[in-house]
């Protein structure tokens, strides 16, 4: 009798292994229909705007593998003929839009903590960025190298002090290491799952730092500057030091791409302008969409 899952096993071990630099790392998104379909423009289409107009970012699509979580968005991926995963989650279909903290958001945020456990489990170092994560300059610059470091990771705002857990921290943005230890957090993380009911992820995540799990595993976590690693709850106000910019504080699909595009459209206009030799500000962003996005 054919073994599904161990071919599906299979598929990723494939997938991983081409998206792959020489030193196994790999960049990773997770999508699904509501992430590739839009009116003028989807959620990935402005992903990938950004990986093109940033500054010596389009190589890193070499080393993406967009995980799909439903089979419209896996066909939209391998028409973009980018590297591809077709996630199944048994019982589940992540085929619609989910609402910030709904159920099924909520489900859809477990199975991903699931996955990328696995990824870590076969060895790879990876980036995780949701698609809401504009990458505008290289982001490994400006992230620790150094294997002491296991994981670094994003924050709603940043308090000034990289080592600090007091730093509200943010799962849409992370680079982690695969060793024993991580692969270990991320088996105690998931295990959490069916006793967190009504808590996404993130929270979950952010009790066990604020616990004893991390001290006990001997993990090393590094908090990521909004300097650099800029979002909506702390913009950057710097655009010659700003790597990436996250639509978090964000609620709807819609809204993230309104507000992202305004992004976008002045990260261009830096670029094209004699005066990005002098400015060093983003135009002034309110990110409105966003704002308004929570009464909805």
């Amino acid at each position: 009798m054919w073994d599904f899952s161990r071919a599906q096993k299979d598929e990723l071990g494939l997938a991983l292994a081409e998206a792959s630099t020489e030193n196994k790392t790999v960049i990773i998104a997770v999508v699904n229909k509501a992430y590739v379909e839009g009116d003028d423009r989807s959620m990935l289409d402005l992903f990938l705007d950004s990986f093109w107009h940033g500054e010596n970012t389009r190589g890193l699509v070499d080393n993406l593998l967009l995980v799909n979580a439903d089979q419209a968005s896996y066909e939209r991926c391998r028409f973009l003929r980018l590297h591809c995963y077709r996630l199944e989650t048994e019982g589940v279909k992540f085929d619609k839009e989910e609402v910030y903290m709904s159920d099924e958001f909520i489900k859809m945020m477990w199975s991903r903590t699931l996955f990328l456990g696995q990824v870590l489990k076969r060895g790879y170092d990876f980036i995780f960025t949701d698609t809401d994560v504009l990458w505008l300059r290289n982001p490994f610059p400006r992230l620790s190298l150094s294997k002491n470091v296991d994981l670094q990771i994003s924050t709603d705002r940043f308090n000034g002090d990289q080592w600090s857990k007091n730093n509200p921290i943010n799962t849409g943005f992370f680079m982690i290491r695969s060793n024993k230890n991580t692969v270990r957090l991320f088996e105690l993380w998931y295990a959490r799952k069916d006793k967190s009911a009504g808590q996404k992820e993130q929270d979950v995540l952010n009790g066990m730092l604020h616990g004893d799990v991390f001290t006990k595993l001997g993990l090393t976590v590094g908090f990521l500057d909004t300097l650099h690693f800029s979002g909506f709850c702390q913009d950057s106000k710097d655009i010659r030091a700003v790597t990436t910019v996250h639509a978090n504080c964000c609620r709807t699909i819609r809204a993230k791409i309104t507000d992202l595009s305004a992004v976008i459209d002045d990260w261009k206009r830096f670029k094209r302008s004699a005066i990005n030799e002098t400015s060093s500000t983003f135009g002034n962003l309110k990110h409105e969409a966003c704002a308004h996005s929570w009464g909805k």
